[in-house]
């Protein structure tokens, strides 16, 4: 019993874009951008999270500036590694009583066994006593309060920085999924793509990201204003090499992302027509849950709704979901277990 209270438990949502740490005592604990800045001359590690993400496109030549996770898989064992742990070290400073941790990490459901397996690797290496890999559909599900061991089918779209997973769940399992790597990162890359051919302005990924976060949009709506929301984008002008800065507007926004969330529409629609007649049938009375960072794209539940014929809801907490979920999954620790059986096949 004595050990039993220096057992911490630890769920981790290892994302693309954002890293998050949920502890059992104290809830989210941290949430920073996936980011690593390192000194290429010392090998000296400069900064993590938000301090380094404020480097890309700014560092100079000696400075390299990594996201070590692409897709929703490490691209870089080395720089997840020193990350992970400059993060662990923010939020467990006395790293020795916590050679007993259970730790629980999401990833995508469509993640390989060699992808699963390097990420326990990591996780292992920062001392961990147990590691459980989580499909982040079934974390999500857990952090949003879904009854995921009732036989009652749910269905749920996690979007994410570099993957959509869709799932339907129901018997403390994943009954059919689909995996995108086509998620928010995605969405960034077709508004640079836009700006650069519609008005010959060059941005950044920061400038695309804010102006997919600040007038984002994909559904239009006379009623509502923020279908008609106006910023300014700076940039370089592709012509003249000139600093350019040009007003966008939210209609703008819906031609950048149009093809992008199409894809993820069809997804979802994809894994509906292939759930069991029963299922479906719960579906539609229980409608459909968003979550990640890019369920928060205005107008994109309306969409969905309008796609499907069923009601979608955005989670409250839709950022926080998948971490949420990965700590609460170890309140029963039998239930973890069968949650994660299929992930010992590697």
């Amino acid at each position: 019993m004595c050990l039993s209270l220096f057992v911490q438990d630890i769920g981790i949502d290892l994302g693309t874009a954002n890293t998050l740490i949920y502890t059992k005592a104290k809830g989210i604990v941290l949430n920073e951008p996936s980011v690593i800045a390192v000194d290429e001359s010392t090998k000296k590690i400069l900064a993590v999270g938000k301090a380094a993400k404020s480097m890309i496109g700014r560092a100079p030549e000696h400075i390299r500036v990594v996201r070590p996770l692409q897709d929703g898989v490490i691209s870089d064992f080395m720089m997840t590694q020193a990350m992970l742990k400059e993060f662990l070290r923010k939020v467990l400073p006395e790293r020795g009583i916590f050679t007993r941790a259970r730790i629980v990490v999401g990833v995508p459901s469509g993640v390989t066994g060699v992808e699963k397996r390097a990420v326990e690797e990591v996780v292992r290496q920062m001392g961990a006593k147990e590691v459980y890999i989580l499909d982040e559909p079934m974390a999500a599900a857990i952090g949003v309060g879904i009854p995921v061991d009732a036989p009652n089918g749910h269905m749920i779209a996690d979007i994410g920085g570099g993957t959509s997973d869709i799932a339907i769940i129901a018997l403390g399992g994943i009954v059919n999924s689909v995996s995108l790597r086509v998620a928010s990162d995605e969405m960034d890359e077709a508004i640079i793509a836009y700006m650069r051919k519609n008005y010959n302005l060059h941005i950044g990924e920061k400038t695309a990201e804010d102006l997919k976060i600040k007038i984002g949009c994909i559904y239009p709506d006379a009623d509502r204003t923020d279908t008609r929301m106006i910023m300014e984008a700076k940039g370089r002008d592709v012509i003249t090499g000139l600093p350019k800065s040009v007003s966008i507007s939210s209609m703008d926004m819906i031609k950048a992302l149009e093809e992008t969330i199409t894809i993820i529409v069809e997804g979802i629609k994809n894994t509906l027509e292939n759930a069991p007649p029963e299922l479906a049938a719960d579906i539609v009375a229980n409608g459909i849950v968003l979550t990640g960072g890019g369920a928060l794209i205005k107008g994109l539940d309306k969409l969905i709704e309008q796609q499907t014929g069923i009601n979608v809801t955005v989670a409250d907490n839709a950022l926080e979901a998948v971490a949420e979920g990965t700590g609460k999954s170890l309140r029963k620790i039998q239930n973890i277990k069968r949650y994660t059986t299929r992930d010992k096949r590697f």
